[in-house]
């Protein structure tokens, strides 16, 4: 049997499709309610130890830094003990004042140079210390949080997995749905669901006034609504709406119940007046 094409659809078969689609979709959003914080917590987790990670590597790469640096610091005090070594040999062979002084300058500002280097070694050191200690609690901290996001992952798994066939079946519904709804109105509804807070696209009228909003509607466009002639939506939050009939929801009728009861008052005030003429011919007669 051949689909029949969206467009030939009647508004009142529009309307219904778009309803059964709706009460689907919102069937998916209770499943993944029930959900909760679950998936954003997870993925907060993931970038929580994604950013662990990075500074760990940047921890790491300050060490390997400082580290060069002492083994570089190490090699100039290698060199400046030689040249204080070999300065000293020479002191043995001057021949004059001026050399001796020359000689001693250049050992003292040798060593000069080897205390600066063990200052700038000790403050190395110090700074890889820190570092480590740094790395430590970051490694220990991206255990922890791996360790929440595992737990966090088996809980959100356990509920995916009790709904995950009841909401596949659910989304192939919405499909077929999708499918007989023409491209222009399925857009539109999908606009006003993505802007409804409680993703609503479509309500039934309850107790004269929208389902969405609640806000009242006029008599006459209830009467527009029933007549299932053309799709007509709230002029307070844009949500189409449908009359509860169609949408297959059964309505109270509350106004038969307060016609009957205003027609027993009306005989009880009967009665009353009856017998009180009654009474008052009674004692006209006496």
């Amino acid at each position: 049997m051949a689909k029949k094409d969206p467009t030939d659809l009647t508004v009142e078969e529009r309307l219904k499709t778009l309803y059964q689609m709706q009460t689907a979709l919102s069937a998916i959003d209770e499943k993944r309610t029930l959900r909760g914080e679950l998936p954003q917590e997870v993925n907060d987790l993931e970038d929580e130890i994604e950013g662990l990670n990075t500074r760990i590597q940047r921890i790491q790469t300050d060490i390997n830094e400082f580290q060069q640096a002492v083994t570089q610091k190490k090699g100039e005090i290698a060199d400046a003990e030689a040249s204080v070594a070999r300065y000293k040999s020479q002191l043995e062979d001057v021949k004059n004042n001026r050399e001796y002084d020359t000689l001693s300058k250049e050992i003292e500002f040798q060593s000069l140079e080897i205390e600066l280097c063990n200052k700038k070694i000790r403050e190395a050191q110090i700074r890889i210390a820190e570092k480590n200690e740094e790395l430590s609690a970051n490694k220990a901290l991206i255990e922890e949080r791996k360790g929440d996001l595992e737990v966090k992952k088996s809980e959100l798994d356990e509920i995916m997995e009790e709904t995950r066939a009841e909401e596949e079946k659910l989304k192939e519904k919405v499909k077929d749905y999708e499918s007989k709804i023409e491209p222009r109105l399925l857009a539109s509804f999908k606009r006003i669901r993505k802007n409804a807070r409680n993703g609503l696209g479509i309500v039934y009228v309850q107790r004269d006034a929208c389902g969405g909003c609640f806000n009242k509607i006029p008599p006459q466009r209830q009467l527009d609504i029933k007549m299932h002639k053309k799709i007509i939506v709230c002029e307070y939050c844009g949500r189409i709406m449908i009359d509860p009939e169609l949408a297959g929801v059964k309505v109270e009728k509350t106004v038969e119940v307060s016609e009957k009861k205003t027609t027993r008052k009306r005989a009880i005030r009967k009665t009353s007046s009856a017998s009180s003429k009654k009474a008052v011919d009674a004692n006209d007669s006496e």
